[in-house]
C-alpha cells in the first residue's frame, strides 16, 4: 500500500516551483469568480504582494536561517560531534534511535542545523557500517535523520512563532483595523508558543516516542540482503589553496569576530526584559556568530556558505509566489470567504484540529513555514478570533500541520537525500509511520492540554 502510494505521488506531484505556479492560478481563478473584483485588479493585488517589502525581508530572515544552520553544522566542531556519536551506531537498532534523538533535539534549536546535521550523522553512521562490514538497514536510518523536521517549526527557529513575535508584524499584513484591535500590538511572544506548556509537552513526546518507535520499526523489519547505495568513503579531500592571503586563513581574527557578534547578541537578550528578544533577526545574529567562531577561519566559513547557498535557492523563487498568493486573499476579501467557510462546520474544540489538517494538506503544496504563513496565516487569525480560540493555540496548530506533512513531503528532504544518497521512495515507508505518530501526539495536546 505503502509502495503504491509513493507511486502516485511521483506520478501527480510536479516540482514544487510548479505547484507554487499552478496554485497561484487556482488563486487568480477562485477571485475572479467568488468576487466582484476584475482580471485587472486582481493582477494589482498579485503584484502588490509578489514585492511586499516587509514579506521580502521575512523571505531572506528564513533563507538566512536555513544558510547559516547548513554553515554550523558544516564546522569541524559539529563534525566532531557527529564521529563522538557514530561508534555507538553499530547496528540498525542503535542507529535508528541515536540518530533519531539527537536530530530531533539538534532540529528543536535550529531547523537548518538539524536538518543538516542529521543528513551527515546518517552518512557518517552508513560510512562507518560498511567499513565495518555491518549490514544496516540505511534507509530506515535516513529516515530517523529527517524526523527533525517533526519538530522544527514548534522549535527556537521555527519561522511562524518567530515571525509573529516581531513588533507590529500583524499590521504589515493585516489591513483590517477590527481585526488588529484584537491582536497585540507588541507581537505573540515564545510564552504563549514555544514556551507554551502545550507545545513543550508536544516536543517533549515526540523527543521520547519518535526514537522508540524508530527502535520497534528497526527491530520488526529486515536489513536489506544487498544495498544498491553507493557509500563514498573516501571524501576527505584537502583543499587546493590558491589564494594566499593571510586574513582569510587566520584562526584568531574569525574567533575575535565570532565572540565580538555573541557578545552583542548575549547582551542584547540580557537586557530585553522578556522574550520579545526571541525574532528572525536575533535568532540569525546568534547563528553568524557562532558559525564564524566555530569554522578555523574565514576562508573555512565562506567555502561552507557557498556549499549551503544552494539549498536556498528553491524558497527564493517561491516566497514571492506565496507573497503574492496573499496579496490577492488579503486585497480582495477573499481571506473573509474562507474563514467564514471554515468556521461555518468548527467548534471551539475542533477548530483547533481542524487548523492542524488544513494545515497539513496545505504544506504538501506549499512546503515552507514562511510560504504557508503567507498563504493561510490570515484565515487561521480570523477564524480563531470569530470561534473565540486563542489566537496562538491556533498558530500552533497550524505549525504542528506543517510539521507533520514534512514526513510527506520530500521538498525539505533533498539536501539529507543529496548527502546519504538515499532515494525519497526508500524513505516514505518509514517517514509515513512517524506522521501517524505525530498526529496522534499533536491532536492529544490540542484537545487536553
Amino acid at each position: 500500500m505503502i509502495s503504491d502510494l509513493e507511486k502516485i505521488f511521483n506520478k501527480i506531484l510536479p516540482s514544487p516551483f510548479s505547484i507554487a505556479v499552478i496554485l497561484t492560478g487556482f488563486i487568480i481563478v477562485l477571485c475572479y469568480y467568488l468576487t466582484d473584483h476584475s482580471f485587472n485588479e486582481i493582477l494589482t493585488f498579485w503584484e502588490s504582494g509578489l514585492w511586499n517589502i516587509s514579506l521580502m525581508n521575512f523571505a531572506m530572515q528564513m533563507m538566512l536561517m536555513l544558510v547559516l544552520g547548513y554553515v554550523l553544522a558544516l564546522s569541524e566542531t559539529v563534525d566532531k560531534v557527529i564521529c563522538k556519536i557514530t561508534p555507538y551506531c553499530n547496528n540498525t537498532l542503535k542507529a535508528a534511535y541515536f540518530v533519531s534523538l539527537t536530530t530531533i533535539i539538534v532540529s528543536f534549536l535550529n531547523w537548518g542545523l538539524g536538518l543538516i546535521f542529521g543528513a551527515i550523522l546518517t552518512r557518517k553512521v552508513g560510512e562507518y557500517n560498511q567499513n565495518k562490514n555491518n549490514k544496516i538497514n540505511y534507509p530506515l536510518v535516513g529516515a530517523a535523520g529527517y524526523s527533525g523536521l517533526m519538530v522544527w517549526h514548534g522549535g527556537f527557529s521555527g519561522s511562524i512563532p518567530l515571525k509573529i513575535a516581531e513588533k507590529n508584524h500583524f499590521r504589515e499584513i493585516i489591513t483590517d483595523e477590527n481585526i488588529l484591535s484584537k491582536l497585540p500590538k507588541e507581537g505573540i511572544n515564545f510564552s504563549e508558543t514555544v514556551l507554551s506548556s502545550m507545545n513543550i509537552t508536544a516536543s517533549l513526546l515526540i523527543i521520547i516516542l519518535i526514537p522508540l518507535t524508530f527502535l520497534i520499526l528497526a527491530k520488526y523489519t529486515k536489513n536489506p540482503k544487498r544495498t544498491n547505495i553507493k557509500i563514498n568513503t573516501n571524501n576527505s579531500k584537502k583543499d587546493i589553496i590558491a589564494s594566499g592571503e593571510k586574513l582569510d586563513r587566520s584562526a584568531v581574527l574569525s574567533k575575535i569576530t565570532g565572540l565580538i557578534i555573541l557578545f552583542v547578541a548575549i547582551r542584547k537578550g540580557y537586557l530585553s526584559d522578556n522574550l520579545s528578544v526571541i525574532n528572525p533577526n536575533y535568532i540569525n545574529l546568534l547563528l553568524l556568530g557562532v558559525s564564524i567562531f566555530l569554522h578555523k577561519n574565514f576562508f573555512n566559513f565562506v567555502k561552507s556558505v557557498n556549499t549551503a547557498i544552494t539549498s536556498a535557492s528553491g524558497i527564493l523563487i517561491q516566497f514571492p509566489l506565496y507573497f503574492g498568493i496573499m496579496g490577492i486573499m488579503n486585497s480582495s476579501g477573499l481571506v473573509d470567504i474562507f474563514a467564514n467557510f471554515f468556521v461555518s462546520f468548527s467548534s471551539e474544540q475542533t477548530y483547533p484540529i481542524l487548523t492542524m489538517i488544513s494545515g497539513g494538506i496545505v504544506n504538501i503544496f506549499v512546503p515552507s513555514g514562511g510560504g504557508q504563513w503567507a498563504v493561510q496565516g490570515l484565515i487561521v487569525i480570523q477564524s480563531a478570533l470569530e470561534m473565540g480560540v486563542p489566537v496562538s493555540k491556533s498558530i500552533m496548530a497550524l505549525v504542528y500541520g506543517d510539521q507533520l506533512t514534512n514526513m510527506l513531503q520530500p521538498f525539505w528532504a533533498l539536501p539529507l537525500l543529496g548527502i546519504t544518497q538515499i532515494k525519497a521512495k526508500h524513505l516514505l515507508p518509514y517517514t509515513l509511520i512517524i506522521m501517524l505518530v505525530g498526529i496522534g501526539i499533536f491532536s492529544f495536546c490540542l484537545i487536553f492540554i
